[in-house]
């Protein structure tokens, strides 16, 4: 073989091993591609965020182990008070806890300088209402979310946020539940859901951030009494009258002492009006986690997890 016929003889070999390689790498790729492309849903923690009236708001989520992208699961949405922060409040509610045992996803947003705005003004304030709306949807975009059981729950001026949202979101969300919160005196007259909605109801009768007995209408972001709000929800449902409360019949008699459950069952649409008042309770989460000592001890005698009793009411409702 001479020198011409060697170089194309070994011409050939290299082009036939490059194909070989060509091709192997194509299939690698395509293999690379197949596997990429099968959704990551992880359970446990994760954050996201939202680009929504010109502002990127974040959102700490939280996805239970028994999560399954084939089968919807319901949304808790748990919103903090001032100065707070979605993983603040998570700390102190523990839903996550509660989202592993009765399998929900729960997700804990963020304030915007750890703060809600029930409106949006000429000033620039953002409205926490279309925000919230916003995350709905979003979400429904990432998880496999029952839209028919859809909850929100919050604490202070989260619970704040709840009545705002039992006002406007009734579509959405299939029942609400506020934390020593309260309805806003200027929002009232304009909150007319055009469904029954079911509230749930928890305040302390000594709270001297949301006072139990109301503000003067007069100053700047009022709420009503606690009476008042209980009596609107009640009025808007058309309940009839209160019932019996089987809710802490479990308990030590000498801990629930402290707590006094008024339930109103006789409502329209199925729904529900649940009052915990927590007697000479203050400005806190019933049951919740806190690192003051005087607080904790309150909390053992008390004998009242809000958020079992909170999710449990939950449970009880669902949109059409």
């Amino acid at each position: 073989m001479n020198i011409y016929h060697s170089y194309q003889y070994f011409k050939k070999i290299i082009t036939s091993l490059l194909l070989i390689s060509l091709v192997t790498a194509c299939n690698s790729i395509k293999a690379d591609e197949i596997h990429t492309s099968q959704p990551k849903i992880l359970s446990g923690d994760s954050y996201g965020q939202i680009n929504n009236q010109g502002r990127l708001r974040t959102y700490y989520l939280y996805t239970p182990k028994s999560y399954d992208p084939n089968h919807p699961m319901p949304l808790v949405l748990v919103f903090h008070g001032d100065a707070g922060s979605g993983h603040s409040i998570s700390d102190v509610t523990r839903f996550n806890n509660l989202a592993e045992q009765k399998g929900f996803i729960v997700v804990y947003p963020d304030g915007i300088n750890q703060k809600w705005s029930l409106r949006g003004n000429s000033q620039g304030k953002i409205d926490d209402v279309l925000f919230v709306s916003a995350l709905i949807d979003s979400l429904k975009q990432e998880r496999n979310i029952d839209s028919h059981k859809i909850y929100a729950t919050g604490f202070s001026r989260g619970g704040i946020l709840t009545q705002a949202l039992a006002c406007k979101l009734s579509d959405k969300i299939a029942a609400f539940a506020s934390v020593a919160g309260s309805l806003p005196v200027r929002l009232k007259p304009n909150c007319q859901p055009q469904t029954p909605i079911s509230m749930m109801i928890v305040n302390g009768t000594n709270d001297r951030d949301v006072r139990y007995e109301g503000d003067d209408h007069t100053q700047r972001g009022a709420l009503v009494s606690i009476s008042d709000m209980v009596s609107f929800w009640r009025s808007h449902d058309r309940c009839i009258s209160p019932s019996p409360s089987p809710l802490l019949s479990d308990t030590n008699s000498s801990k629930s002492s402290k707590v006094k459950a008024t339930q109103y069952l006789n409502c329209s649409g199925n729904s529900e009006v649940l009052q915990l008042a927590v007697v000479d309770g203050g400005h806190f989460w019933p049951g919740g986690a806190s690192t003051d000592p005087n607080l904790n001890k309150f909390n053992a005698k008390l004998g009242l997890n809000a958020s079992q009793t909170i999710w449990d009411f939950f449970q009880r409702h669902s949109l059409s």
